[in-house]
């Protein structure tokens, strides 16, 4: 495992902790904020050891910046948890971020805007990575769900600065590495997600210790389209399609259950109230 958050001396230090808050908003409201909540032991720890913490987070999938992607919202409801003195950057590494990490006093937090407003975010650009990791001394990341993707928030800063996990990230990974070493059996694994490409290396590893495979999430529209099945205007990842009959295929040779969605609940848009 990775370097601990507890084995770091972040006295006196300004720590660049990548958290996920990329939580449900809709018309400028958070409909919930657990994932906001859950950040919160590496974020007091930090706090009441020494350190000033300088927050990044995405949220959604902007193309560039565009407010209603803001983590502003977050920002505020973060407020009510944290009875620390907060700024929030109305940029990510540029001027504004620049000029609130460099007066953050030991004690304080800074959210930064929403990283995905910058394009060398997902492309892990090398400079924009670079001025990011400008603004602290140390690198903690506990944005477990954003571990896979190599951005300049999650791997690019690593190779900058001295870096750990937290501690969501410790139990995330702990619980994990229990479950893919010695699970109990039958052994059934439900994965979900959007891109068949993005959970490639997770379902191979997967096929050669479960028993049943359930596939769910837009992913699953892709495995059913790969076998002939009917999915509408549903999204595929078709650029996956022969991956995911090579996948299904790697399965059956292994005896391993691939279990599909069976039907789907159509609607012309997302709403709370869509009845199943």
């Amino acid at each position: 495992m990775k370097k601990l958050v507890r084995d770091l001396d972040v006295k006196n230090k300004k720590i660049l902790l990548r958290v996920d808050f990329n939580v449900p908003i809709k018309n400028g409201k958070i409909l919930s904020d657990k994932k906001i909540v859950d950040e919160l032991p590496t974020i007091k720890y930090l706090l009441d050891n020494g350190a000033a913490v300088i927050l990044c987070s995405h949220l959604g999938r902007p193309n560039g910046k565009d407010e209603k992607f803001s983590l502003a919202p977050v920002f505020k409801r973060l407020g009510k948890y944290l009875k620390r003195k907060m700024f929030f950057a109305s940029d990510v590494a540029s001027k504004d971020a620049k000029q609130k990490a460099k007066a953050l006093k030991m004690g304080e937090i800074l959210l930064l805007e929403n990283v995905r407003f910058e394009k060398g975010e997902t492309l892990n650009d090398e400079k924009f990575a670079k001025r990011l990791a400008s603004l602290a001394d140390i690198f903690v990341n506990d944005a477990f769900a954003c571990v896979h993707r190599a951005h300049a928030s999650t791997v690019g800063v690593a190779k900058l600065l001295p870096n750990a996990i937290g501690f969501l990230m410790e139990k995330e990974v702990s619980e994990l590495s229990g479950v893919l070493t010695n699970p109990e059996r039958p052994y059934v694994a439900i994965i979900g997600g959007s891109k068949v490409s993005d959970k490639i290396g997770m379902i191979s590893s997967l096929l050669n210790k479960v028993n049943t495979l359930i596939v769910g999430g837009a992913m699953a529209f892709t495995f059913i389209k790969a076998v002939g099945g009917n999915v509408g205007g549903s999204h595929v990842d078709f650029d996956s399609l022969e991956t995911a009959n090579k996948l299904l295929a790697a399965a059956k040779n292994k005896g391993v259950d691939v279990v599909l969605p069976l039907d789907a609940v159509c609607a012309r848009e997302l709403k709370d109230d869509v009845k199943t």
